[in-house]
């Protein structure tokens, strides 16, 4: 039943698609006919070699091997993206040893929401996706190269480079990852820590010491974020060798990976990622997001991803699949566990073989190692300095992190599409304790992230409410995250007050206990029904039955003006040279892509 109900959602995207993906295809068979390498005119040549080594030259000038480009994200500042420093070097070695080459052709922007949290700069976050989506085209622009290797882990950085490698579909692709940090403080002991510090229990120095344990090495974050469900995302569209997202960074392990990615280009170059990437990879991907209670970011990443392909998604399909998409791991904040506990439960792997045998997974995807995504059920292993691949768990490790298909933690993914006056908004209960699903309470309208923050230092905010927040979207100011909102609405919980939030901003992959209606479209400044709200309207959230609603006649609703835009400053950290990004972008349920629709 699951599986016809699958096919049932993969077919009305094909149908929807149709004539966009058409086009995307064509456009892709002439990108393969236009100019090649060896079609440049000399000097053209002489630029695309002039910094290579003399023995490099001799070889590569006669155009007749496979010269491949590498897009990075490195930089030494953020620990997900620092291990990717020698990634590179490895490549090219492990080509030339196959008679290929590789140029470094371009690094793109790669900036952190942990450090941008509840400042400025964090509204540059989300059209930074796609400023690394431009990079990365103008990285591929040259005509000089036959498939590209991409470097990335983090929120924005991995859609970006998918959107950027999909607008070159007619180029061979493999994403290589960098891995997870070793396990540091538990979640729950960090979280404990931020609410006492928003309570004032706490000093700075003790919160800061908590953050530094758990933030503590190289690799991502060990939280199950935007970043990590990435990997998860990237792996089950097929695009990285098998299970190879959580492997740690600097282990032999990794570094064995890397020259396995490098090798499988050179000798079994795959499919142009736009070929490759079908209707059914990215099906595939969005039950990964819900069978792993991934981030609700990627109900806005995944459709401009899908999008870049010619492929139509919306909110409806992502509500459709959590409904028959078990809830198979719990990885904080969905529970206790880590990136790092997961993987030793089973991972990956062991999802994936669930999956399949339960019919809901498209096996007969295509990947980089050829069609059928049953080689993901594999773990990689080394024997000697040999990547081999073996057949990876078929019973939990741990049922408290992972379970199989017959004994889910919940029967659906825990992420469900609220409608009504208000407009339409995603929600994430997978964490949220079922008591809470369904919250009724007045109304506080606040003009931003830090107003509230404000109110509550006050002593404002011990009773029942759902908080407010517009002009919080993608027009009004980038959409910034809004998670330093969680321990401060987590702490009022605990205390016992009903509370909930909702808003046109983001709550980014680490939204938890707190029911949250998030990504409201249409966006305040857009004139959604968000900006009509008003301090005291008795408003229900039901995330049951799907319903976000104000309770006032309807004439009164429709009577009602929008509010004015709160006054801010939109100059200042680099956001004045966004203006013009956000006043192209389009809607937050079409991906928030501001390239044009």
């Amino acid at each position: 039943m699951a599986k016809k109900a699958l096919e049932d959602i993969t077919k009305g995207i094909i149908e929807r698609s149709q004539g966009s993906r058409e086009a995307y295809l064509e456009r892709t068979a002439k990108a393969q006919r236009k100019i090649q390498r060896q079609d440049l005119s000399c000097a053209n040549l002489a630029h695309t070699y002039a910094g290579l080594p003399e023995h490099i030259k001799a070889k590569i000038k006669n155009n007749d091997r496979p010269n491949f480009a590498i897009i990075s994200a490195y930089n030494d500042m953020l620990s997900a993206h620092k291990p990717l420093k020698d990634y590179p070097d490895w490549i090219k070695e492990t080509l030339l040893q196959h008679g290929a080459f590789a140029q470094f052709a371009g690094g793109v922007p790669a900036m952190c929401d942990g450090i941008t949290q509840g400042y400025a700069g964090m509204e540059l976050s989300l059209f930074s996706r796609d400023v690394i989506a431009m990079s990365t085209a103008i990285a591929l622009s040259h005509n000089v190269f036959d498939g590209a290797f991409y470097l990335g882990v983090c929120d924005k950085i991995v859609p970006g480079l998918l959107i950027g490698a999909l607008s070159f579909g007619h180029l061979p692709a493999i994403f290589i990852p960098a891995g997870p940090m070793t396990s540091g403080l538990a979640n729950a002991q960090k979280s404990k820590v931020r609410e006492l510090f928003a309570q004032g229990k706490v000093s700075r120095q003790e919160l800061l010491e908590s953050e530094m344990q758990s933030y503590h090495a190289e690799g991502t974050c060990t939280f199950y974020g935007t970043a990590n469900s990435n990997q998860m995302m990237v792996e089950l569209m097929g695009l990285h060798l098998p299970n190879s997202a959580f492997i740690n960074p600097n282990t032999p392990l990794r570094k064995a990976l890397v020259h396995k990615a490098a090798a499988l280009m050179a000798t079994k170059t795959p499919k142009p990622i736009g070929e490759m990437i079908s209707e059914k990879n990215i099906v595939n991907a969005m039950v990964g997001l819900m069978a792993t209670g991934g981030s609700t970011n990627h109900t806005i990443h995944l459709v401009a991803i899908a999008k870049a392909a010619g492929i139509i998604i919306n909110w409806d399909d992502f509500a459709a699949i959590s409904k028959i998409t078990p809830l198979l791991a719990k990885i904080y904040p969905n529970g206790q566990a880590d990136v790092n506990q997961f993987e030793a439960a089973g991972g990956l792997a062991f999802v994936v073989r669930e999956l399949l045998n339960a019919g809901l997974l498209h096996a007969d995807c295509d990947t980089i190692i050829g069609q059928g995504l049953e080689a993901y059920s594999q773990n990689p292993y080394l024997e000697g300095d040999q990547v081999v691949y073996k057949e990876g768990a078929k019973e939990s490790q741990n049922t408290d992190i992972l379970r199989g298909v017959q004994e889910p933690f919940s029967l659906n993914g825990g992420l469900e599409i609220l409608k009504g006056n208000v407009g339409r908004a995603v929600i994430k209960v997978s964490a949220v304790d079922a008591k809470h699903h369904t919250i009724k309470a007045p109304a506080i309208v606040f003009e931003s992230q830090q107003d509230l923050i404000e109110r509550f230092n006050r002593q404002e905010l011990q009773r029942d409410f759902i908080a407010i927040l517009p002009y919080q979207g993608p027009r009004a100011n980038g959409m910034p995250e809004l998670h330093k909102l969680t321990p401060i609405l987590g702490s009022l919980q605990n205390q016992g007050f009903q509370v909930a939030l909702v808003t046109d901003g983001r709550m980014s992959g680490a939204s938890g206990k707190v029911p949250a209606a998030i990504q409201v479209s249409p966006e305040a400044l857009l004139g959604g029904g968000i900006a009509k709200i008003k301090d005291g309207d008795m408003l229900l959230l039901d995330a049951r039955e799907g319903v976000l609603q104000v309770l006032i006649e309807d004439q009164e609703w429709e009577a009602r003006l929008p509010s004015v835009p709160f006054m801010r400053d939109p100059f200042g950290s680099g956001r004045e040279l966004f203006a013009g990004l956000r006043l192209l972008t389009g809607s937050t349920e079409t991906g928030a892509v501001s390239f044009g629709e």
